[in-house]
C-alpha cells in the first residue's frame, strides 16, 4: 500500500492557524483579566480604554517593519522571534491596574512583538498556497483569531475566578513557548523550483527573499540579474491598495471595539455576570470562526469553477459581508436581554469574518511577492483603527455619564456601535469602487 504524504503547505497552514489562536486568546484574555481587576480596583473607564488601548499603538509601529523583515530575512524566521518576545513579556509582567507605567511599557512591547506576526504569516502564505487555495487557507489561518477569542471568553473568566488575574498572563506565556517550539521543528522554507509556472503562478520560491543581486531563471532560459527592491511608491498611491487599507481599517475597528469593550457591555451595560453567561459569551467569536471558513470555500468555489471573476468574487462577500454587520452593529444596542446581545454580536462579528474573504485575501490577489508588505500597509490602519476606537470608546461612555447616562442605558452604547455600523457602510462602497482581483505588481 503506497504511503500517503501529507502535503507540506498543510502543516504550514495549521501551524499558521494555531498561531492566531494563541495570539488573541492573548488578546481576549487581558481584555477579561484587567477589565475585571481593572474594577475591583475602581479605575475610570477612559483609563480602562487608555491602557487598553496602548497595546495598539506598539502594534502599529511594527506593521511595515514586520513586513519589511520578512520580505527581506524570511517570515518563517520573523514569525518565531516575535512569538518568543511576547510570551516572555507575558511570563515576566505583574497585572497589578496601579503600576500604570509597567503595564503600558508591557503592553507597548506585547504590541510591538505582535505587530511583525500577520505581515509574516502573508509572506509565508504566498510562499507556500498555490493561488488557486488562498482563499480558504487565509480564512483558515485567520479563522483562527475566533477560535482563540471564543476559546478565551469561555475558559479564561474562570481561570482569573479560581487562580486570580495574573494566571492568565502565565498560561498565555505557556501557549506561546508550545507553539514557538512546534513552529521550530515543523516550519520550513519552500523548497526551490526553477518551474516557470510558479513565478506565473505567483507563488513559490520566486517569493523567497532575494539576496543582493542574486540571479534569477526567467521562462526563455536566460537569467535576470534582480535586487530585492520594494516599490514602497507604487504601493502608497494604489487605489485597490487603498481599498484594501479603508476596509482593514472598518474591520478592526469593529472588531477590537467588541474584543475589548463585550466584557464591560455584559457585566456594566446588561449587568451580566460573565462566569454566570456560560457558553453563549463566546458565540460571537465562535460566529466568526464558522463564517470565516464559509467565506474562504464560497470564494475558492466562485473562482475555480468560474462562476465570478477573482475581482468579483472579493467584491461580492466584501459587500455583503459588511452590510449584514452594519445593519446588526447599528441594532445591537436596541437589545436590552443577554440573548439579543449575544445574538447581534454575533452576527456582526459572523459576517465581518465572511467579508474577510473580500479584502483581506485581496493583497495576494494584487501582489503575492509583497504580500507581507501589503498586510503590513493595510494592518496598521487596522491597528490606527484599534487606537481610535477603543480608547474613543472609553471617551464615550465617559460622556454619557457627564450627561447623566448610566452606563447601563442604552443611550450610553448607541454611540459605540453605530460608529462602526456606518464605517461598514462606506468601505463596503470604496472597495465595489476601487478593489481588484488582478495582480499588479509584479
Amino acid at each position: 500500500m503506497p504511503e500517503v504524504r501529507f502535503p507540506k503547505r498543510y502543516t504550514i497552514v495549521i501551524l499558521t492557524f494555531i498561531c492566531t489562536a494563541v495570539c488573541y486568546i492573548e488578546r481576549v484574555g487581558f481584555s477579561i483579566a484587567y477589565t475585571i481587576a481593572a474594577d475591583a480596583a475602581g479605575v475610570s473607564q477612559s483609563s480602562k480604554g487608555t491602557i487598553l488601548s496602548t497595546f495598539y499603538y506598539g502594534y502599529a509601529c511594527s506593521q511595515v517593519p514586520g513586513g519589511w523583515a520578512a520580505q527581506k530575512i524570511g517570515g518563517r524566521r520573523v514569525l518565531l522571534l516575535s512569538f518568543v518576545l511576547w510570551s516572555l513579556t507575558c511570563a515576566l509582567v505583574p497585572l497589578d491596574p496601579s503600576r500604570v507605567l509597567t503595564l503600558v511599557l508591557a503592553r507597548l512591547l506585547v504590541g510591538v512583538a505582535q505587530g511583525f506576526i500577520f505581515p509574516s504569516i502573508h509572506t509565508v502564505l504566498a510562499q507556500w498556497v498555490p493561488p488557486h487555495e488562498r482563499s480558504r487557507s487565509v480564512s483558515l489561518t485567520t479563522s483562527g483569531m475566533y477560535m482563540g477569542a471564543a476559546a478565551g471568553m469561555l475558559l479564561l473568566p474562570s481561570l482569573v475566578k479560581f487562580r486570580g488575574p495574573q494566571s492568565v498572563f502565565l498560561a498565555e506565556a505557556a501557549l506561546g513557548a508550545m507553539w514557538s517550539a512546534l513552529w521550530f521543528k515543523y516550519a520550513s522554507d519552500p523548497p526551490r523550483s526553477e518551474h516557470p509556472k510558479a513565478a506565473a503562478a505567483g507563488f513559490g520560491e520566486n517569493l523567497l527573499p532575494i539576496k543582493g543581486n542574486q540571479k534569477l531563471k526567467v521562462e526563455n532560459g536566460g537569467s535576470s540579474s534582480k535586487t530585492a527592491k520594494i516599490p514602497w511608491k507604487r504601493i502608497l498611491v494604489n487605489l485597490p491598495v487603498w481599498a484594501i487599507v479603508v476596509n482593514n481599517f472598518t474591520f478592526h475597528y469593529a472588531l477590537y471595539v467588541l474584543m475589548n469593550w463585550l466584557p464591560t457591555y455584559f457585566e456594566q451595560g446588561l449587568q451580566l455576570s460573565l462566569q454566570e453567561m456560560g457558553s453563549s459569551k463566546m458565540m460571537p467569536y465562535f460566529n466568526m470562526f464558522v463564517f470565516s471558513n464559509i467565506g474562504g470555500w464560497v470564494a475558492d468555489y466562485l473562482i475555480t469553477r468560474k462562476v465570478m471573476s477573482v475581482t468579483w468574487t472579493r467584491k461580492f462577500l466584501n459587500t455583503l459581508g459588511f452590510l449584514v454587520a452594519s445593519i446588526a452593529l447599528i441594532a445591537l444596542p436596541m437589545f436590552r436581554t443577554s440573548a439579543g446581545a449575544v445574538f447581534c454580536s454575533s452576527v456582526a462579528l459572523g459576517f465581518l469574518a465572511l467579508g474577510r474573504a473580500g479584502f483581506a485575501v485581496n493583497h495576494m490577489d494584487i501582489a503575492p511577492r509583497y504580500a507581507g508588505i501589503v498586510m503590513g500597509v493595510s494592518n496598521t490602519a487596522g491597528t490606527l483603527a484599534g487606537i481610535v476606537g477603543v480608547e474613543l470608546t472609553g471617551q464615550l461612555l465617559e460622556a454619557a455619564k457627564v450627561a447623566d447616562y448610566d452606563i447601563s442605558s442604552a443611550e450610553s452604547w448607541r454611540p459605540v456601535f453605530i460608529i462602526p455600523g456606518f464605517l461598514c457602510i462606506l468601505s463596503s462602497i470604496v472597495f465595489i469602487l476601487f478593489s481588484t482581483g488582478e495582480r499588479i505588481f509584479d
